[in-house]
């Protein structure tokens, strides 16, 4: 049985200061990061202890997972729940029942599956800025025809962009990335930049990240 007991306040603090600092270089306001509390293979018991600590968002990277924890947090009124892992669009439905905001949309198929789902959804498009082939997104010179596509759809709510960089324990390696996002976001009208995780949370919101996914400096390792 896990328990706030094995640290979750500490390290909560811990992050939080580091928000703090990095908005305070970036001259930024604190109220503009949005700390995204990722919660994949924790338990709902967590994610309860979390929200009472004053955490209100959770990213979760898989639909049948969430799925099974979703009924013990149906309760928690001022939750939002966030799909940051790959949608395939014959879960959209499932995911548009589950989720208030979906951060992974990719193509216009996926767009329209969800908005089939006749749903109110917040929606930010993936974009993948690395040449990696584990990697899922919508290619930069796309965003014309997919922000077009997506605005066509009724029931989504276009807020922003999100990437996820090529793995490297160097903030400095993956800043160039989260710069890159965020011109894409300016040239494109869209706020929201969802970038950064636990190692380099810092460096993205330093380039203008409005949500932040933070896992292990919040949960700890993950069991495998």
């Amino acid at each position: 049985m896990y328990s706030v007991n094995y640290g979750l306040r500490e390290r909560l603090d811990r992050v939080e200061e580091g928000i703090q600092n990095a908005a305070r270089r970036a001259g930024r306001a604190r109220s503009e990061i949005t700390l995204l509390a990722v919660t994949k293979k924790f338990p709902a018991e967590i994610m309860r202890e979390a929200y009472e600590l004053g955490l209100r968002d959770f990213g979760e990277n898989y639909v049948q997972e969430f799925e099974t924890k979703h009924p013990a947090l149906v309760d928690l009124a001022e939750a939002r729940f966030h799909l940051i892992g790959h949608l395939q669009s014959n879960k959209a439905r499932v995911a548009a029942e589950l989720f208030q905001v979906i951060q992974t949309v990719d193509s216009e198929k996926l767009a329209r599956r969800l908005d089939q789902a006749g749903r109110p959804l917040e929606v930010m498009l993936e974009v993948k800025l690395s040449g990696e082939e584990s990697k899922f997104g919508a290619a930069p010179d796309s965003l014309d025809a997919l922000i077009a596509g997506v605005r066509g759809c009724a029931n989504l709510q276009l807020t922003g962009l999100m990437t996820i960089p090529p793995w490297s324990d160097d903030p400095e390696v993956t800043r160039p990335y989260f710069r890159r996002l965020a011109a894409l976001g300016r040239t494109h009208g869209l706020a929201k930049l969802s970038m950064g995780m636990s190692h380099d949370f810092e460096a993205a919101i330093e380039e203008g990240a409005t949500h932040i996914r933070v896992g292990t400096a919040l949960f700890g390792p993950r069991t495998k």
